[in-house]
């Protein structure tokens, strides 16, 4: 009999981030809207990476000369980028057991997007290991590996002024 895996639901500050990563990305690299276009970004996609077929990143983004379309169950093309959001109830499962799945598996980059210190740290990998390449947290122009064709406003990415997380747990 298998156990039953279950983990409390994020936070709203963490899906809000969530939603506006996948948004700024989803319309310039997906959709080409103020971008260049020629990505798949998806937000919990289903994926069946080699020897981690139950990691589900937040968001998460492919190359379409990579993955020219999309397929019609769960993805078994290894992204090119992946996207963590960190929170109370998932940071240890995220930075110890994701992203060293996400090494093995080949993932080129990976940002983690820290909700209680606001702070986006993007990672390249090099030579199987995470090397971190940049954090970014008030930035309005931050160009971020793979994505630094068009300036992002990681500062967007925080709850609005007066929400109830607001203060202590928004990126």
């Amino acid at each position: 009999m298998k156990a039953l895996n279950t983990r409390n639901r994020p936070s709203p500050a963490h899906q809000f981030a969530a939603g506006e990563v996948h948004l700024d990305l989803g319309l310039a690299f997906g959709r080409g809207r103020g971008g260049p276009g020629g990505w798949w970004i998806l937000p919990d996609p289903a994926l069946s990476l080699p020897d981690s077929p139950h990691v589900v990143p937040d968001v998460a983004g492919w190359r379409r000369d990579r993955m020219p379309t999309m397929p019609p169950g769960a993805i078994d093309v290894v992204p090119d980028w992946v996207c963590e959001v960190l929170s109370p109830t998932t940071r240890r499962d995220d930075v110890l057991v994701k992203m060293p799945k996400y090494a093995k598996s080949g993932v080129l980059h990976a940002w983690l997007v820290d909700v209680e210190t606001r702070v986006v740290t993007a990672h390249r990998l090099q030579s199987g290991l995470w090397l971190a390449i940049g954090s970014y947290s008030a930035e309005t122009e931050a160009r971020i590996e793979p994505f630094d064709a068009v300036p992002l406003n990681v500062a967007q990415w925080r709850l609005p002024a007066g929400s109830a997380e607001s203060e202590g747990d928004a990126p």
